[in-house]
C-alpha cells in the first residue's frame, strides 16, 4: 500500500506529462503535469480518445498505427522516442518530445505516454539561431572593411619601397590605421567573442549539431580579426619603442594553465592542447605580458596551421641557468626554402595556401624575446609540424629581482 501510495505521490509531481491509454486508444489517466501542457481538465479528457491531443494527419491516422501494431507487432512509437507535436484544447500546436511504453495489466494492454514540453526549447533555439546570423553578418562586414584596410596597407608597402618619401607616408597609413583599428573593432570583437563562447557552452546538450558549427565559425573569425589588430598594435609599439619590459615575479606553471585554458577555446575540431612543466621549481621573473603574447601567438600559429582531429604540445621548463618554453604541433609545417625569411615583419611561407595571417606575428615574437634577452629556436619540416623554443637566462642582469 505504502509503495503504492509513493508510486502516485511521484506521479502527480511529475514535472513531465504522463497520460494512459487503453487498446482502443481511450484515455483512462493524466497527471496534473498532462492537463498543464493541453489545457484541460481531467473530466474532458477521460474516455476519450488520444487523438483529441494531435493535430493533423497524426489524428487521422493514429488509430491506425495502433491496429497496425496489435496485428503485425511491428513498433514505430512503442518502445522509442521521438519529436511530435501536440494540439491543445485552444487550437494551438506545440512541439514536444513523446516516450510510449507497454504493460500487461491483467487480461489487457496498457499504453503510458511520457510527454515533455519542448516548446521553451524550441523558442531559445530559434533565438539563438537569430543572434547567430547577425553575429555572423557583423563579423563578415568587419572583415571584409579590415581587408579593404588591410589592402591598402599593403599598396602602401609596395609603394614605399621606391622612395623615403613613399616609406614616410606608409607609417602615417599605418599609425592611422593602428589609432582607427583599435578603436573600430576592439569592443565588438572582445563583446562576440564573449558572447559565442557562452552560446556554445549552453548548447553543449542540446541535438542541434550545426548551430554549434555556426557559432564555432563565428569564434575563429573572430579570434582570426583579433589576432590581426593585436598584431597592427603591437608593430606600432615596437616602432615607436615604447615597449619595454617590466620584470615581477609570478608561477610559471599557474599562467601556463591559464593560457592553455584561454587558447583551447579557439581550436579547431577535437584539436588538443596538453601542457607539461619540467623541474621542482616554478616561480620565474619576466615580463608576463610580452611573455603571455609570444605564447599565444606561437599557439595561436600551431591551431591555424594544423589540422582538425590534432594535438599541440606546450611544455615549461626550469633547469639550472634557464626558462625553457616550446609549443609544438603536427602541422603543414615550413618549406625549408621559406625558413631563413620566417622572421622578417610581413614574410608568409609559400604552402599556407589561403590561410588568413599578417605576417607579423613571428617578428614581434622575436623583438619581445629579444627585449627580455631570451632567444628563439626552432625546427620544422613540411608536413610534418613545427617546434618553437623559447629561453631565457634565469641570471639576466634585467630579470633578476633586486
Amino acid at each position: 500500500m505504502e509503495s503504492a501510495k509513493l508510486l502516485q505521490a511521484i506521479i502527480e509531481t511529475a514535472i513531465d506529462g504522463i497520460i494512459t491509454i487503453d487498446d482502443r486508444g481511450k484515455i483512462e489517466s493524466l497527471n496534473p503535469s498532462a492537463l498543464k501542457i493541453f489545457g484541460y481538465k481531467e473530466e474532458e479528457l477521460i474516455g476519450k480518445n488520444i487523438s483529441v491531443l494531435m493535430p493533423e494527419p497524426d489524428k487521422s491516422r493514429h488509430d491506425g498505427y495502433l491496429i497496425h501494431y496489435q496485428t503485425t507487432g511491428e513498433k514505430k512509437i512503442i518502445g522509442k522516442g521521438r519529436e511530435v507535436r501536440g494540439l491543445r484544447k485552444d487550437g494551438t500546436q506545440f512541439p514536444f518530445r513523446l516516450a510510449v511504453s507497454e504493460v500487461q495489466y491483467q487480461d489487457r494492454m496498457i499504453y503510458t505516454g511520457f510527454i515533455h514540453d519542448l516548446s521553451k526549447e524550441k523558442e531559445a533555439e530559434e533565438s539563438l539561431k537569430r543572434y547567430a546570423g547577425e553575429l555572423e553578418e557583423l563579423v563578415e562586414n568587419r572583415t571584409k572593411s579590415l581587408k579593404e584596410m588591410l589592402y591598402e596597407l599593403e599598396v602602401a608597402k609596395e609603394e614605399a619601397n621606391i622612395s623615403l618619401e613613399k616609406e614616410k607616408d606608409l607609417n602615417k597609413m599605418k599609425s592611422r590605421f593602428v589609432s582607427m583599428a583599435s578603436h573600430e573593432f576592439r569592443t565588438p570583437l572582445s563583446s562576440m567573442q564573449l558572447s559565442a563562447v557562452l552560446i556554445e557552452k549552453y548548447l553543449q546538450t542540446s541535438d542541434n549539431i550545426q548551430i554549434l558549427k555556426h557559432l564555432h565559425k563565428i569564434k575563429n573569425a573572430i579570434a582570426s580579426l583579433n589576432s590581426i589588430l593585436n598584431d597592427f598594435l603591437s608593430l606600432e609599439k615596437l616602432d615607436t619603442g615604447i615597449v619595454k619590459p617590466h620584470y615581477d615575479s609570478f608561477d610559471i606553471v599557474k599562467f601556463s594553465e591559464e593560457l592553455t585554458e584561454e587558447m583551447q577555446l579557439i581550436t579547431k575540431e577535437d584539436q588538443i592542447i596538453i601542457y607539461q612543466h619540467t623541474g621542482s621549481e616554478s616561480e620565474i621573473n619576466l615580463d608576463q605580458n610580452l611573455l603571455r603574447n609570444c605564447l599565444m601567438n606561437l599557439m595561436s600559429n600551431a591551431i591555424k596551421y594544423s589540422g582538425e582531429h590534432t594535438l599541440i604540445e606546450f611544455s615549461t621548463e626550469i633547469n639550472e641557468d634557464r626558462y625553457v618554453f616550446s609549443v609544438k604541433d603536427n602541422g603543414i609545417g615550413i618549406p625549408e626554402g621559406d625558413q631563413s625569411g620566417l622572421f622578417q615583419p610581413f614574410f608568409r611561407a609559400h604552402n599556407i595556401g589561403n590561410i588568413p595571417g599578417t605576417g607579423l606575428g613571428l617578428n614581434i615574437v622575436q623583438r619581445y624575446v629579444n627585449l627580455m634577452d631570451g632567444r628563439v629556436h626552432f625546427e620544422s619540416k613540411s608536413d610534418k609540424g613545427t617546434e618553437f623554443t623559447l629561453s631565457f637566462h634565469k641570471n639576466s642582469a634585467n630579470n633578476t629581482p633586486i
